[in-house]
């Protein structure tokens, strides 16, 4: 036998592991992942172990990586979302989670004493980061759309108004993608006399297209974010997770240390990091460029409204939050949401047009819907 190849047991494990993935991968249109990408061009790179250790910015003596082409990637969503011209920085995480950890190790470090603001609608991955980083924090209502109630907000702010404050804005909920309004949350704390502040925007889903719709939604730099986190296998797509964060390179300066065994300096939440993830990314942005993007961005509010519509002409009370590829129904049968993988909460689901659903995908669906339709009747 040769040693170089696996048992045929075990080839057929993954044989049937494949034809699993493809199958669920066929029918999904519960979860914000774009599966419309083909790097078939980077493969010869996978040969190759990559690690971008360190900072992006800063030379190590581990030479095998991608950091010249992850600091493309950070500076097109650093122009993109309107950071300061000379005073940004950033690096390729493994997820938008990571890149929230890191926005709020920010905070933390600037405002120790600092209290946390996010809505109940937050993303469930910011309460392990603020119990892991050990800050303080109030869950802040909602409005029925899944935007930040700013009333209460404005209210709670003005009960500890003696402690820095920390804004963890959501930038595209994890249900009904609603987007909190940096630009507002901003006002309130001139309106309240806040001085020490720091806004980190959870732009996982949203982000990347909300920069290039019209009316362009208040969150990013220029509106009064501090940081800004993606991911980069929701609207872009990759075959593995991935995000990118950026903050401001001053805030940056205030915690990085250098570390001699590496020869850079340690800004980042993990030492080694994917040296692969800015290669899938780098290739979308030079592929697709803004136009490429913007037409994505279109492709899927196009396919969303259709989604809304068609469900609504059955009767069905579909809603979607303004310029959102998310559409909102109540949660349909077992057997629907297990073939289409549908999240559900407290009744509600939703379908998340990104840009691989077309309305082929969702004419199948709602095919479905009225078949069991039928045999309810």
């Amino acid at each position: 036998m040769d040693a170089r190849k696996l048992q045929a047991k075990d080839q057929e494990v993954l044989n049937d592991l494949l034809e699993k993935v493809k199958v669920q991968t066929e029918l999904f249109l519960g979860y914000p992942v774009s599966k419309d990408f083909d790097y078939q061009a980077l493969a010869d790179f996978l040969k190759y172990p990559m690690n971008n250790l360190g900072d992006p910015f800063v030379t190590s003596t581990y030479g095998v990586g991608s950091r010249e082409l992850e600091k493309e990637v950070v500076q097109f969503f650093a122009e993109l979302f309107r950071a300061p011209a000379d005073n940004w920085w950033g690096y390729v995480t493994n997820g938008g989670s990571e890149g929230n950890l890191y926005g709020l190790y920010l905070a933390r470090e600037l405002h120790p004493k600092g209290m946390v603001y996010y809505s109940e609608a937050t993303h469930y991955s910011v309460q392990k980061n603020l119990h892991l980083l050990n800050m303080g924090n109030i869950v802040i209502r909602t409005q029925e759309n899944g935007e930040i109630d700013y009333e209460d907000l404005e209210h709670t702010i003005r009960m500890n108004r003696h402690m820095p404050v920390i804004i963890m804005a959501n930038i595209g909920t994890t249900m009904t993608e609603a987007r909190d309004d940096v630009a507002k949350i901003k006002t309130i704390l001139k309106r309240l006399a806040i001085q020490h502040y720091y806004i980190h925007a959870d732009a996982a889903l949203s982000g990347t297209y909300s920069a290039l719709i019209e009316p362009r939604p208040a969150f990013d730099f220029e509106d009064g974010a501090d940081s800004i986190a993606i991911s980069g296998h929701k609207f872009f797509g990759s075959p593995m997770p991935c995000g990118v964060v950026v903050a401001k390179k001053s805030n940056r300066d205030r915690i990085a240390r250098s570390v001699a065994y590496i020869g850079s300096v340690d800004t980042t939440i993990t030492g080694s990091r994917n040296g692969h993830s800015p290669l899938f990314l780098w290739h979308t942005i030079k592929r697709l460029g803004i136009a490429g993007l913007k037409a994505r961005a279109m492709h899927s509010l196009a396919t969303a409204a259709y989604t809304e519509e068609k469900l609504k002409e059955m009767g069905i009370a579909a809603w979607r939050n303004p310029n959102a590829i998310t559409v909102n129904f109540p949660t349909p049968s077992a057997p629907i949401c297990k073939k289409w993988q549908l999240a559900a909460e407290q009744g509600n689901s939703h379908i998340i047009c990104m840009p691989n659903v077309s309305e082929a995908h969702i004419n199948l669906f709602i095919n479905d819907l009225k078949a069991e339709m039928i045999l309810q009747d």
